[in-house]
């Protein structure tokens, strides 16, 4: 499950963790304070290059393929939510010697990624969340797509029919033809078994997740809230609900950008992250 951009594929700072004997694959590159990424649904660590190559030039940038997608092994059979998702990110973080960060998560990314706030506070300096929502999922979407996870894991493939449904739900209306593709081809080459299950398994864990966003009232950290304008899986105005309980949280709606914004309007995103990554004088 692998999206190169322009032509970066990381391999020389790719590297292994063993977590209950699978094996999360990631990459680790650059100096300074820590950022860990946290990508979306469906994508790995790729759909983050953009970023990478440019905040890595001032920071260290932790970029894990979640459980089941791009080189990471399937998801270990004691993960039953996004809060042990979060838990295995936190041994990660103690394992590779990383005591503070901060976390940049897309979609189910920022999930675990404010997870990993409310779980250890002391330790996020802070967190991005960007397409993404810490409520519970709607009835009706959860329903929809629960729906068709039963008939991926029922085939056993992500069959042309499911393509069709799923691929446009990710991009923009004047989608980059060549993101449409590689997305489109990614799904289609996955056929086995065991990363079928796992990506069903997490899809039942991201639709069906906890709300937190009671919770997320107490978080203090620095927090910054983005939402592609276009995004017909999250919508912007979720991300405005999320702005209203996080206190001191700031809002940017991203122009002409869906879900995967990260590669549709990676100069913005760029932009806006260097902003706030920036400590003010």
């Amino acid at each position: 499950m692998r999206i190169l951009v322009n032509n970066q594929d990381f391999a020389s700072h790719r590297k292994q963790f063993t977590f209950d004997n699978q094996t999360l694959s990631y990459i680790d590159i650059g100096q300074g304070p820590v950022l860990l990424f946290g990508h979306a649904y469906l994508w790995d660590a790729q759909m983050w290059a953009p970023q990478i190559i440019e905040l890595s030039q001032q920071y260290r940038c932790i970029v894990p393929d979640l459980w089941g997608h791009g080189l990471s092994s399937t998801m270990p059979e004691n993960c039953r939510n996004l809060r042990d998702i979060s838990s295995q990110m936190l041994t990660f973080m103690d394992a590779i010697g990383i005591d503070t960060f901060s976390i940049i998560g897309s979609s189910v990314g920022a999930m675990w990624g404010a997870e990993m706030a409310l779980a250890a506070p002391e330790r996020v300096q802070r967190l991005v969340m960007l397409n993404s929502f810490i409520g519970y999922e709607p009835e009706i979407t959860r329903d929809k797509f629960n729906a068709m996870l039963n008939v991926i894991k029922t085939e056993q493939c992500v069959s042309a029919k499911i393509r069709q449904a799923i691929v446009p739900l990710f991009f923009a209306q004047q989608a980059k033809p060549e993101l449409v593709e590689h997305f489109n081809n990614t799904l289609d080459s996955i056929d086995n078994e065991p990363k079928i299950d796992t990506i069903c398994r997490l899809g039942n864990m991201i639709f069906g997740r906890r709300d937190t966003t009671e919770e997320a009232e107490a978080l203090s950290l620095p927090c910054l809230i983005m939402a592609g304008a276009q995004d017909k899986i999250r919508s912007v105005l979720e991300s405005y609900l999320m702005q209203d309980v996080i206190r001191g949280s700031e809002f940017v709606q991203i122009p002409d950008a869906g879900h995967i914004s990260t590669l549709e309007q990676a100069d913005f995103i760029n932009q806006r992250l260097s902003q706030f990554l920036t400590p003010s004088e």
